[in-house]
């Protein structure tokens, strides 16, 4: 029975895991590329018709942005990622296809195309590496891609792009069904629960983005970007730990408030839930009262809101919206925090019997402890990375990586680099990356448990630590002192 539970377990984890990458990869494309959106949507916001400051001459560059220039960054970006400079133009070619093959905005088929036009392309390269005369490597290099990329092109014309229309179409009729029979909020019973377990940014930019683009190209709105960046539920979440939690939980949860809802970083509230899972409930309350709220005020965004900061949904909400929206992020944290502080105010005596005080980085030790696993990061950092010789490997790279290289692991880092300076250390540089960005280069990286195993994969060679809150764990002390013990050993040699 043990085996067969732990099997399942491990193939659980696997598919989340595997799931997870695939989000990262889809973030990869779109988060780089959120300026232009951003762009668009304050251009879509001012100067179509029904915008702020209506201006037919200007409104013009509202489709060409939407139609080529968005599509082919996520196609060039997504090349990239898989094969450098040839694989972003190799997939920029191949887009057009898509593109010009279809009449709605190619958003999905940019992220398909793209990079498995730059995979070939690597594939091709790799038939004839190393057996080309010097000289002609140039020549080869341009008329192989050229001739792939015009192959490929004409295949997404023809195969490609009504497949992408037709599966679009599909998704758009599933979403509008459930808008015409009011079960839109229903969506929540599976976005929340994903976002907690990191897969927020494959439910993003993976279907709500693609769909809610091709809505505001014919409506002008989408309250499909509210479904996942409403700051409403994670507020909720925050506020009833603020007044009822304990501990570390308490007192942590008015500052997470700043960095989730001004900041916009969600990831901040996930390890307040993964620490008392029931609090799912909370978050899947507060999400279908804020889908409800949009749907029935019919309110929307016009671009999504990336980080889902309330003052980036304000930016981004339509001009006939703003009672909608702002009325569905506050009664989303309230039934939110009315339902956490029940839970919380029901759980408070047991909690404390059972010596819970709150510690959002105790309660993974006794689970770590739990699974014979060591939390200590000295112990674990202590024997890592020896060389030959039997000397401690010098720490002097450090990277925080998180899904998508921004917000939560950049204020990770931000606490790490400030511990450091006052320790006075010197020579040590740490920054954050996104997980498909490490290079092995790293000497320590330090991630979010719930990403370990991503991040492993990527960069095996490096020593790990993983944390379950990036803002306040103690291990970035024994961090700290782990390098302070270092220098003093280089010192005296």
């Amino acid at each position: 029975m043990t085996t067969t539970s732990t099997g399942t377990q491990n193939k659980s984890g696997g598919a989340r895991v595997h799931v997870q990458r695939f989000g990262t990869f889809l973030s990869g494309m779109i988060m780089p590329n959120i300026a232009a959106f951003i762009a668009w949507g304050l251009i879509t916001a001012f100067f179509i018709p029904t915008g702020w400051t209506p201006n037919e001459t200007v409104a013009k560059m509202v489709g060409p942005m939407i139609v080529y220039l968005l599509p082919l960054l996520i196609a060039n970006t997504g090349g990239r990622m898989v094969y450098g400079i040839r694989g972003g133009v190799i997939a920029t070619i191949a887009t057009m296809g898509v593109i010009v093959g279809s009449e709605i905005p190619m958003f999905i088929g940019a992220m398909l195309v793209g990079p498995l036009s730059a995979y070939l392309l690597k594939k091709l390269d790799g038939l004839w590496a190393g057996k080309i005369k010097p000289g002609f490597e140039m020549l080869v290099d341009n008329f192989s891609a050229g001739i792939l990329g015009g192959i490929l092109a004409l295949g997404a014309f023809f195969g490609i792009a009504p497949v992408v229309t037709g599966f679009s179409s599909v998704l758009e009729s599933g979403v509008n069904w459930l808008v015409a029979n009011n079960l839109l909020p229903l969506a929540s019973i599976l976005v929340e629960p994903g976002k907690v377990l990191f897969l927020n940014n494959a439910i993003n930019h993976g279907v709500f983005t693609p769909i809610g683009v091709q809505q505001v190209s014919e409506s002008g709105k989408s309250l499909l970007f509210l479904i996942e960046a409403n700051p409403g539920p994670g507020l909720g979440i925050l506020l009833a730990y603020s007044f009822f939690g304990l501990g570390l939980a308490r007192a942590s949860a008015p500052g997470a408030i700043i960095i989730h809802f001004l900041g916009g970083i969600h990831e901040i509230y996930f390890p307040y839930v993964l620490m008392k899972p029931i609090l799912i409930l909370a978050a899947i309350g507060g999400g279908m009262t804020g889908v409800a709220t949009n749907v029935a005020f019919q309110t929307g965004l016009r671009a999504p809101a990336s980080p889902g900061s309330i003052f980036a949904v304000l930016i981004q909400t339509a001009s006939d919206s703003y009672f909608g929206v702002i009325l569905s992020v506050i009664l989303s944290a309230t039934v939110s925090f009315l339902i956490a502080a029940v839970i919380l105010r029901s759980s408070r005596k047991r909690d404390i019997a059972n010596g819970l005080d709150g510690d959002l980085t105790g309660a993974v030790a006794k689970t770590e402890a739990m699974k014979g696993k060591s939390s200590s990061v000295l112990g674990g950092l202590a024997g890592a990375g020896a060389t030959a010789a039997g000397t401690s490997r010098p720490v002097k790279n450090i990277v925080f990586a998180c899904d998508a290289g921004m917000g939560s692991s950049a204020m990770g880092a931000s606490v790490l680099r400030n511990k450091i300076k006052k320790a006075g250390l010197d020579g040590i540089t740490v920054v954050n990356q996104a997980i498909a960005n490490l290079d092995g280069t790293a000497d320590l990286v330090i991630t979010h448990q719930d990403l370990a195993a991503r991040a492993q994969a990527k960069s095996p060679d490096s020593i790990f630590v993983s944390v379950d809150n990036f803002m306040n764990s103690p291990k970035y002390d024994e961090v700290v002192t782990l390098l302070q013990s270092r220098a003093t050993e280089e010192a005296t040699r």
